[in-house]
């Protein structure tokens, strides 16, 4: 079993940063791909960005591009979300997700076995 935290959400003006950690614990072995995904209110849950965790790899939905990276630090195992020039339309939960099975591509929320809790982020206009 994995269990994943997640931590650093926030309220921060539009043109604001913010850093989100994900801490993965009780396995060994480490994941596949780990990942980050949002839900904003009264919408589904959407992909935001992913890294392969042997190499790097790195991928992005088109509406983050160029302001948000995802980087890893495999000694911490721990994955986190830099976002900046954030807009109101970034105001969701974030959760942390996680792979092990290597079934799906990155972006797909059924490729992951666990997920995160969840991090409210708002972004104020």
């Amino acid at each position: 079993q994995v269990q994943l935290g997640e931590s650093g959400g926030g309220l921060v003006q539009a043109g604001g940063s913010l850093r989100l950690s994900c801490a993965a614990s009780g396995r060994t072995s480490s994941s596949y791909y780990m990942a980050w995904f949002r839900q904003a209110p009264g919408a589904e849950r959407e992909f935001v960005a992913a890294i392969r965790w042997s190499s790097g790899s790195t991928y992005y939905a088109d509406s983050v591009k160029g302001r948000f990276t995802i980087s890893r630090d495999n000694a911490k195992n721990t994955v986190y979300l830099q976002m900046n020039s954030l807009k109101p339309e970034d105001t969701a939960v974030y959760y942390c997700a996680a792979d092990y099975t290597v079934i799906g591509g990155p972006e797909l929320i059924p490729t992951y076995d666990y997920w995160g809790h969840g991090t409210q982020v708002t972004v104020s206009s």
